[in-house]
């Protein structure tokens, strides 16, 4: 359902923030025109469950704006976090009728939503959408793999630093910026959801972004804006590769 403070929120295809990087970037205008008959908009405040595992899905999505986990509750009531979904990240998966994760808003959020049933027969006959598709599962999956190695291998001190640097380049991705020394960004996660996401207690977390605003690494201000002066150096601490993906 359209709420009603998104009508004058909701943005056009044409000025949409992500419309380079969603599941419709590939799309001809008669494309757009056709996902523009299945689509509403959905808004959520932070804290927010958007989906419950288990849930029957009759829509797929893309964030428009905001940022969310997937968590997943274990038998005995744990719960792990298990990815995050940013700006331009695709909700759902045509042809699975239930939800496999909860989706919960850390940030206030907008969906652009399509129903499902529709989306599919969409897919079906247009190309530039199925490819988009699988470009983005794609990057899911070489994601995943890098959070398994960041889980199993990686010091406190490198999943913090690790962190922080897919949060900027995700940031400076949408921005559509070219890589740049320093980068200025939001950090949608509390210190609570940090320390549940990558495995880590608070008291860790906290350590450990104290010990990197000490060496310079970061800066703070605020709550959750984070400033690197030097990407380089926060992508060497992570121990990743040359660029750390970073936009070239």
């Amino acid at each position: 359902m359209l709420l009603d403070e998104d009508l004058h929120i909701a943005p056009n295809c044409g000025s949409c923030p992500i419309r380079h990087r969603a599941v419709c970037a590939r799309c001809e205008s008669t494309e757009l025109a056709a996902l523009e008959d299945i689509k509403f908009y959905r808004s959520f405040q932070a804290g927010q469950t958007l989906i419950w595992s288990g849930d029957r899905m009759d829509f797929v999505a893309s964030v428009v704006t905001g940022v969310a986990t997937l968590t997943q509750v274990m038998e005995d009531g744990r719960t792990q976090t298990v990815g995050l979904l940013f700006p331009s990240d695709f909700v759902g998966r045509p042809g699975r009728d239930t939800a496999p994760y909860n989706v919960i808003a850390t940030t206030d959020v907008m969906m652009c939503c399509f129903r499902k049933k529709p989306f599919e027969e969409l897919m079906a006959r247009t190309p530039h959408i199925g490819q988009r598709l699988l470009e983005m599962t794609l990057d899911e999956l070489d994601a995943a793999r890098e959070w398994m190695l960041l889980l199993g291998r990686k010091t406190a001190r490198e999943k913090i630093a690790s962190l922080l640097a897919i949060v900027a380049r995700r940031d400076a991705g949408l921005q559509g910026q070219v890589r740049q020394r320093q980068v200025t960004f939001d950090l949608p996660l509390t210190r609570e959801a940090m320390a549940d996401y990558l495995g880590l207690t608070l008291e860790t977390v906290s350590r450990q972004i104290s010990a990197l605003k000490r060496e310079g690494i970061i800066e703070l201000a605020g709550k959750r804006t984070v400033h690197v002066p030097d990407i380089d150096r926060l992508i060497e601490e992570a121990a990743d590769d040359a660029d750390g993906g970073m936009p070239g």
